[in-house]
């Protein structure tokens, strides 16, 4: 079946989105970050340093994660934030370390190293509280990604000028809110964005995880209105316009996870002026990943170290 590359998704961006959102930035910015960062052992390198990292987001909750650094460096460092897809568990970023950067690979609320004050499980997350805008997860889940950028702020070798954002899937989809709400970000790399087209995403496809929601409202029919009334105020789409630093995304034709006419749809509501779409025909939701790398390297190293 071909792609219409011209699809627009139906989300349209609340009227009070930036006055709810300025809400929930004012109520995480009076909680302390209390950030910790202890190095271990077992997993550091002659070559590189791997920490465990604390930090506290919305509602208090305690956020975890992996930093790893060049061990001999001269401080400045660039920096990347990774943020995880949906099931997967946040890896050791030692790849990024080794290509000249600090890295910050983070496990937001629910995740396997942040779960004991918020667990909804998997399936679970994409669904719990979606009936109204101050109780649905991604609230904190969001927050907690872009609360990673001031413990990257708060290191003494990063240079704050080079932050990039990279994820794919639900890291697509972290990659785009965390780049439209923190200005901080110099350059972000988003793969098979999720998160994206919600209500589009569950017709086009049954696929999981997008089927949670289908599931949800087969369930309960009646709340389908109060589902679209909240999914719009966390939808990527409707923060694609804030996107003002250069941007990559990458899109398989075949995905069957992330539908790529939402793909289509949020490149064309980012609002940075340096934004390119690498289409991958015959790729499902890896999207290309094998030949896109090198392209992700190409394009951090030209935007956050400077090389042409």
């Amino acid at each position: 079946m071909a792609v219409n590359s011209e699809y627009k998704c139906r989300v349209a961006k609340p009227s009070d989105f930036d006055e709810f959102w300025a809400g929930v930035l004012f109520e995480v910015g009076k909680i302390d970050l209390v950030p910790d960062c202890v190095e271990d052992d077992l997993r550091s390198t002659a070559e590189i340093s791997v920490y465990q990292v604390y930090y506290n987001s919305l509602n208090n909750v305690r956020v975890s994660g992996w930093y790893a650094i060049p061990r001999h460096n001269d401080g400045d460092l660039p920096s990347i934030l990774l943020v995880p897809g949906y099931q997967s568990d946040p890896s050791i970023p030692k790849d990024w370390a080794s290509k000249g950067y600090a890295c910050l690979s983070i496990n937001p609320r629910g995740k396997v190293r942040s779960r004991l004050q918020f667990d909804p499980g998997y399936p679970g997350l994409l669904t719990y509280g979606i009936i109204d805008k101050n109780t649905y997860s991604y609230r904190g889940f969001y927050v907690d990604a872009w609360r990673a950028i001031d413990f990257l702020l708060s290191r003494p070798e990063i240079d704050n000028q080079s932050i990039g954002v990279t994820g794919s899937s639900q890291g697509g989809g972290l990659t785009i809110t965390t780049s439209a709400m923190r200005s901080e970000v110099r350059a972000a790399a988003a793969g098979a964005p999720y998160l994206c087209g919600y209500m589009d995403a569950i017709e086009l496809t049954d696929t999981y995880p997008y089927h949670e929601i289908n599931d949800y409202l087969r369930a309960n029919p009646e709340s389908r209105e109060d589902v679209e009334n909240t999914l719009a105020y966390f939808d990527g789409i409707s923060f694609a316009d804030k996107i003002k630093c250069p941007i990559i995304i990458n899109i398989g034709l075949q995905d069957n996870v992330c539908p790529p006419e939402t793909g289509y749809a949020l490149f064309s509501s980012i609002g940075s002026k340096q934004k390119k779409l690498f289409e991958y025909d015959g790729h499902g939701h890896e999207a290309g990943r094998y030949i896109h790398t090198s392209i992700v390297d190409d394009f951090f190293a030209e935007h956050l170290k400077g090389d042409c």
